[in-house]
């Protein structure tokens, strides 16, 4: 039994390796989800193969409720509530961790090696930092909490103070078994993860997003540890290990340190928007989706820069239906993806999935910034920061040094916004006022709707 559970174990840490590979691409991730949810199964069977004297009705109910939620939550979940749902998800991982960790730590007359209370410590504060911090991603990302930074003097020695205290509680557990000692540490952890979060502004919460992904793979690789479960361990060690290089790709991509990113607080130096927000009131022109449709219409080329606004109206399906009338006129179309546009890594790729966008019209930032110079006409719907030319220009905006999606070089700017209100990250935009760019102002689905329209004559 011991020899078949091993193999079962193995087949499903395959399964679960292909299934990171398959969601590496839209092509393939809907076969990398069917290998997901097969290793899934096989695990779970395998794991009631091995159990000794379970209590089925509690394990088998508890399977069940959450299946039922879970279901029921992807079922009824709309795209601009998919990153809040990440980071909710994310805080159930550390959660488990640390209910995992506490029960092992309780359970009479079981005696815990040196190396395995070492792996309860590691595994309990890394669930309880994600806990609390996918806490705060969800309460940011959803504007329960607002997006805005919270900054404080001598954070940076209280974040300093709280986790070497958590270290010292560990020791105190490693070296006297102490049950309070322990709790103790899962409670500063839990505080440390709220800490480490709340300074961190709206801008950056991609990057939280990809990094609390990684904190909680390697919670459960701790916990597997503990459990003596090798697919808990190398699937932990997979999403730990994926989520870490997703940090480090989404931090190079708005200029940031991975470092900084881990000791938290990142992008929080300055909270305004620097010289953007200086001086009087600034012109812009705006126009109607007519004269937009007009402009692209007679355009040789356009691109589409989409971006959390697009997701708020569920406009992808008739944005796709424009940009078809457009090609049928011999207008070269493409959308142009930010690695951070929307609030969660590939948000934007997922959406226009749906939309059944051709996957060849979509380009990342690297493979179309040096294209925009060239370009008639941009078209940027529900996106600020990731085209904001403060990050190129302005030394005092908190997103200086972010490699931005080059907008403002084409030959003429159309911006779909309801407002001329500052975006996720409280910025003003320049973009808005230059002499090459339009403002068409309304909901995003309601002026494609109209570009449809206005588009088809």
């Amino acid at each position: 039994m011991e020899n078949l559970s091993a193999i079962l174990y193995l087949v499903a840490a395959v399964l679960f390796i292909l299934a990171l590979k398959g969601l590496s691409s839209p092509t393939t991730a809907i076969q990398g989800n069917r290998y997901g949810v097969i290793g899934m199964l096989l695990a779970v069977a395998t794991t009631f193969m091995v159990m000794d004297k379970p209590v089925l009705a509690l394990i088998i109910g508890a399977i069940a409720a959450g299946g039922a939620i879970g279901a029921w939550k992807a079922k009824t979940v709309q795209m601009t509530g998919m990153p809040e749902l990440v980071a909710a998800m994310h805080s159930l991982v550390g959660l488990s961790a640390v209910l995992i960790a506490v029960a092992a730590i309780f359970h009479s007359g079981v005696e815990h090696t040196a190396v395995q209370k070492v792996e309860l410590f590691i595994g309990a504060f890394i669930g309880a930092i994600t806990f609390t911090a996918s806490v705060i991603a969800y309460g940011k990302l959803s504007g329960k909490f607002g997006a805005k930074a919270i900054n404080f003097s001598g954070q940076h020695l209280l974040n300093l103070v709280l986790a070497l205290s958590m270290v010292g509680f560990g020791v105190l557990y490693f070296v006297s078994d102490s049950h309070a000692a322990f709790l103790a540490m899962v409670a500063i952890a839990l505080v440390l993860g709220v800490t480490l979060i709340i300074p961190i502004g709206g801008a950056d919460m991609p990057v939280v997003v990809s990094m609390l992904n990684s904190y909680s793979g390697w919670a459960a690789a701790g916990i597997g540890f503990t459990l003596n479960n090798p697919v808990l361990i190398i699937a932990g060690a997979c999403v730990g290990a994926s989520g870490a290089i997703l940090s480090y790709i989404m931090c190079k991509a708005m200029n940031r340190s991975i470092v900084s990113v881990l000791l938290g607080g990142f992008g929080a130096e300055t909270a305004s928007g620097g010289s953007s927000d200086a001086g009087g009131p600034k012109h812009y022109k705006s126009g109607s989706a007519e004269d937009a449709a007009f402009l692209m219409g007679n355009a040789d080329s356009v691109i589409i820069v989409p971006g959390y606004g697009l997701a708020v109206s569920r406009a992808q399906h008739a944005l796709q239906e424009f940009a078809e009338l457009l090609s049928e006129k011999g207008v070269n179309v493409r959308y142009a993806i930010h690695p951070v546009a929307g609030r969660m890594p590939g948000h934007m790729n997922v959406l226009l999935a749906e939309a059944e966008v051709p996957y060849e019209r979509v380009q990342e930032m690297e493979e179309i910034n040096s294209d925009f110079a060239n370009t008639d006409v941009v078209l940027v719907i529900g996106a600020n920061d990731v085209v904001n030319p403060a990050a190129q220009k302005d030394k005092a905006s908190p997103i200086y040094g972010m490699p931005i999606l080059e907008a403002h070089k084409a030959r003429t700017v159309i911006v779909v916004k309801r407002s001329m209100n500052a975006g996720y990250a409280g910025l003003d935009n320049e973009l808005f006022y230059m002499d090459k760019t339009m403002m068409v102002f309304g909901d995003a689905k309601k002026v494609v709707e109209d570009l449809v329209k206005g588009g088809g004559h």
